[in-house]
């Protein structure tokens, strides 16, 4: 009866210190909302997540057209003529993007946050047709100033002056990307005549910066983009994958080939689609919902500081579990009594270690604050337990036991892939080992009853 007593009391405590380790994640899961705040206060001052286009050949037009002149009822009174504004936009038959992703960051408190400086060159060539006027038109159509509208999300990311040729010459860049094509830059070219066939070269070579991801629309008939970076950790996203890529410890090289047939990016284009810089944001992380085609690559921290703190903490009901069966076995096998509230406060030591973890790991690096903490919590459990178990051998022993499973659990913690198989072997290798430890033990003798042999077979009758 003592026994069950005792198993329920332990169960109780393990249950109770789930409070803590909940109030601890959701101090860890607040840190991660202050360090997005940050995100977002550094691209609001600098830049967001950038998205960059291909051009476009924009040809305004105005055209006279005749159309029924109705009053308040509704009836016809006429036909008049009228003047209706119009563009034609035309998308390049080819267009190459190679540039390199330089990666830096930028502080804010507490706070690093990942930014990217982007040396591009984006070459593109159009044919293009401008439509002859109609045989029946009212009046010639008045061809407006063609011109090539570059979109980029965030502007305020164009480290100086971008530079662009057409046909081998310089032409200027111009602010906006022109009435009703969203953020980006401008260069007007040569008036046009109806008929003119126009063949276009560009080379626009520009350096942007940008946080966190890139974003490419494939506007193109066929786009090509190759992208390199020093950065070791690439996340490749959006609708399109690289065709090639090679990923090592010294950055990776990736490369997009994107056919219009595979794309809706003109169809989304033409319906007035632009890459703003919410947009930007939306389609690069929710593509469930997206409006834009978008090839594009994330410079990731595959496991930060933050989330290993809380992949941390979800085993720390675990470590619980283990350490009051430890205790509740040494109780049991050397005839010890512990108290419960010997149990309560090394369950509370085990809890304050994740607080350590995530606070030590916003100012020095994560092994090393993991290496800190899990120090400071063993050698206090160790020298508390020299005592409570009344042998230091006992007490050092089973500290060196909880190094153990401090240094397993951070082998899961910096594993990326493999973190599951890694997990669940640790978790049956514990097991085997209480299974062993206890495969001998008469547990009805110590828990004071009796045990019960197998049933005599009944005596004969005479």
């Amino acid at each position: 009866m003592r026994l069950a007593l005792k198993i329920v009391i332990v169960a109780g405590l393990s249950l109770a210190i789930l409070l803590p380790l909940l109030m601890i994640r959701g101090v860890i899961h607040d840190r991660q909302r202050f360090r997005q705040e940050a995100i977002e206060r550094i691209a609001q001052s600098e830049a967001g997540r950038q998205a960059v286009a291909p051009p476009v050949l924009v040809v305004p037009y105005t055209e006279t057209v005749a159309v029924e002149d109705v009053d308040a009822q509704g009836r016809v009174l006429g036909v008049v003529n009228r003047e209706r504004a119009g563009t034609w936009q035309f998308f390049p038959q080819t267009a190459t993007l190679t540039g390199a992703l330089a990666p830096y960051t930028r502080r804010l408190g507490l706070h690093e946050v990942r930014m990217y400086s982007l040396s591009g060159q984006l070459g593109a060539a159009f044919e293009a047709r401008i439509p002859e006027n109609a045989a029946d038109a009212v009046a010639p159509r008045r061809i407006g100033r063609p011109y090539l509208s570059y979109g980029i999300a965030d502007v305020r990311g164009l480290r100086g002056t971008p530079r662009l040729q057409v046909d081998g010459a310089a032409v200027a860049v111009e602010q906006g990307a022109g009435d009703g094509m969203g953020a980006g830059v401008h260069a007007t070219l040569a008036p046009v005549s109806a008929g003119d066939v126009l063949r276009v070269g560009t080379a626009f070579a520009f350096e942007l910066a940008g946080s966190a991801s890139l974003a490419v629309v494939p506007l193109a008939s066929d786009t090509r983009v190759a992208l390199d970076s020093p950065w070791p950790h690439p996340q490749f996203n959006g609708r399109f994958l690289p065709q090639s890529s090679a990923i090592g410890a010294d950055g990776f090289r990736a490369e997009w080939a994107v056919s219009s047939l595979a794309s809706d990016a003109q169809r989304q284009h033409r319906q007035g689609t632009r890459i703003d810089r919410e947009l930007a944001s939306l389609v690069f992380f929710e593509h469930s919902g997206a409006d834009l085609d978008v090839l594009g690559i994330s410079l990731v921290d595959p496991v930060d500081a933050y989330v290993r703190a809380d992949r941390a903490s979800k085993y720390g009901v675990l470590f619980v579990l283990l350490t009051f069966a430890a205790f509740f076995m040494f109780e049991l096998l050397r005839q010890l009594r512990i108290h419960p509230i010997q149990y309560a406060l090394v369950g509370m030591a085990l809890a304050i270690f994740f607080l350590l973890l995530v606070s030590l790991s916003e100012r020095i690096a994560f092994g090393t604050a993991y290496l800190a903490a899990s120090a400071a919590c063993i050698g206090l459990i160790g020298l508390y337990l020299a005592a409570v178990l009344r042998s230091r051998a006992w007490g050092f022993g089973f500290a060196g036991m909880l190094g153990l499973l401090y240094a397993a659990l951070y082998g899961l913690l910096v594993s990326e892939d493999n973190a599951l198989v890694l997990g669940a072997g640790l978790l049956f290798v514990i097991l085997a080992a209480v299974m062993l430890a206890t495969r001998r033990v008469d547990w009805y003798a110590l828990g004071g009853a009796p045990a019960r042999g197998p049933t005599p077979p009944p005596l004969p009758e005479h």
